[in-house]
């Protein structure tokens, strides 16, 4: 597999791995504008990650100490492409490699923003997700 791309600027990658239905597709980057979060992804939309697996992914990150390393990234399979909330499956490359959870559009631009500017960690969101294993946003006391 070919190593992991480098995203615009302060974005977070978005793989596409279901390459199904592009109408799925289509409506999940319609999702990411509606939220306001498009400005925070570099989408891959590219057939060479077609099927591509988490460990797959991890195993195509540079190394840690390398330019290029990545410490997350968010994939769009097909759970994503087949649910109506459209969830993302966000994906630690860093402390706990293939340490996942969902998250919709709607919640992508916290999780994304936060990650990148490592104002949290992977773990606060991990640890935050409801019985469904998806990120909906911390709850407020």
């Amino acid at each position: 597999m070919s190593p992991l791309p480098l995203p615009a600027d302060l974005t977070s990658l978005v793989f596409r791995t279901d390459f199904t239905d592009h109408s799925a597709w289509k409506a999940i980057r319609d999702e990411f504008r509606r939220w306001g979060c498009y400005y925070s992804a570099t989408y891959i939309d590219d057939p060479t990650y077609s099927g591509a697996t988490v460990e797959q992914l991890i195993n195509a990150n540079a190394p840690r100490d390398a330019p290029g390393w990545r410490p997350h990234l968010f994939v769009a399979d097909a759970t994503t492409m087949t649910d109506a909330e459209r969830p993302l499956l966000a994906v630690d490359l860093s402390r706990e490699p293939g340490r996942t959870f969902r998250v919709s559009p709607r919640w992508y631009a916290s999780v994304s923003d936060n990650l990148t500017i490592a104002n949290l960690d992977f773990a606060n969101f991990a640890d935050s997700v409801d019985a469904s294993g998806a990120f909906r946003g911390f709850e407020r006391s």
